[in-house]
């Protein structure tokens, strides 16, 4: 099939270092060029992959100083794609609700993954009005805020499956991954492995927005010891850091609507203590790839029965559930179908 991949351009794709979204479609990229696909990447200038390159901007916007309108660039996106889009048999949408208008009213079928999170009021009226504009879910949790949205399919994401592996060592330590943020319970994590009398470890950058949190609330925790922080790590560096954990922490307090980390984790074999909450019981499998509990006090008890679990198991699931190939088959059946219902339209017409 001739597919176009739309990724926002806020990062490369790859990004170099934090990014889920861009990561992502990174990997659905290469995995669909894999399957002996014409794939075209729409996406910053600095991106690297496989397929067909279309350098919107040269550079992610996050590392251009110059940027002080990211819209600007994002109109460039849309329109390069609407002047390609008859070279194409679908073109998937990474950039939540922004295709709606414009895709709605051209030939070429489009699907639209959403990343994010659905729970805002705003979004009401959007999927009101697109209310046949076809979606990807990334998890069924994700759902719940906006039924009336015209869902395909759920499609979980997924990691090549050698990116991460299971690497030796002592497992003496819990760790943190991903983002410093109210939401994502850095706090709790601290106090949880406090209370277990374990090292923490903490790799996760420090957004603007939420410079005053970690300053105010995470840094005077930092201060009274047994816990490290590390900063942003890339892929490379996952593997030691995800594996030389007994546990993942994740006491999340807030609807998540995938959790890449988890996933993450367990390709590594780490087992995942996840507090019950937005994806959480579609990713976990209690007691068996982790636990899922309702709060600190549950995730200090999860704690102590980490040694029950096979970290051959948790790796194991992943293998069956999250790897690309699986993502990449997953969307293709999407796309096939799609193709398919714009073929029956144009024959009907004619």
């Amino acid at each position: 099939m001739r597919i176009a991949q739309i990724a926002p351009l806020h990062e490369a794709v790859p990004p170099k270092l934090y990014g889920g979204t861009e990561r992502v479609v990174s990997f659905l990229t290469e995995e669909l060029v894999a399957l002996g696909h014409d794939v075209t990447l729409f996406a910053s200038g600095d991106s690297t992959t496989s397929a067909k390159l279309e350098p919107i901007w040269p550079r992610a916007l996050r590392l251009d100083p110059a940027i002080r309108d990211p819209i600007a660039p994002h109109m460039l996106l849309m329109e390069a794609a609407r002047a390609k889009a008859d070279e194409f048999d679908v073109l998937h949408f990474h950039m939540d609700y922004w295709p709606f208008s414009m895709f709605a009213r051209q030939r070429t079928p489009f699907v639209t993954t959403m990343h994010g999170r659905l729970d805002l009021a705003e979004l009401q009226p959007v999927f009101n009005t697109f209310s046949n504009v076809p979606i990807v879910s990334i998890s069924d949790s994700q759902r719940r805020p906006l039924p009336q949205a015209n869902y395909v399919r759920t499609v979980h994401h997924g990691l090549p499956q050698n990116l991460l592996t299971p690497q030796p060592g002592p497992k003496d330590y819990l760790a943190f991954l991903g983002r410093i943020a109210p939401e994502k319970g850095p706090d709790k994590a601290i106090r949880i492995a406090r209370a277990c009398g374990i090292p923490l470890k903490i790799a996760a950058k420090v957004d603007k927005v939420d410079e005053v949190y970690f300053g105010t609330v995470i840094r005077p925790l930092l201060a009274q010891g047994g816990v490290e922080m590390i900063g942003e790590i890339n892929d490379a560096q996952k593997p030691a850091f995800l594996s030389g954990a007994c546990g993942l922490l994740m006491p999340i307090d807030w609807p998540e609507p995938f959790g890449l980390v988890m996933i993450e984790a367990m390709a590594c074999g780490t087992p995942v203590i996840a507090f019950n909450r937005g994806s959480v019981p579609e990713i976990v499998e209690h007691g068996v790839s982790g636990f899922i509990v309702e709060d600190e006090q549950g995730a200090m008890s999860a704690v102590s029965r980490l040694h029950e679990l096979s970290r051959d198991t948790v790796r194991a699931r992943f293998d069956a559930r999250f790897t690309a190939k699986r993502m990449a088959e997953d969307y293709l059946s999407i796309y096939r179908s799609l193709a398919g219902e714009q073929r029956s339209v144009l024959r009907a017409i004619r």
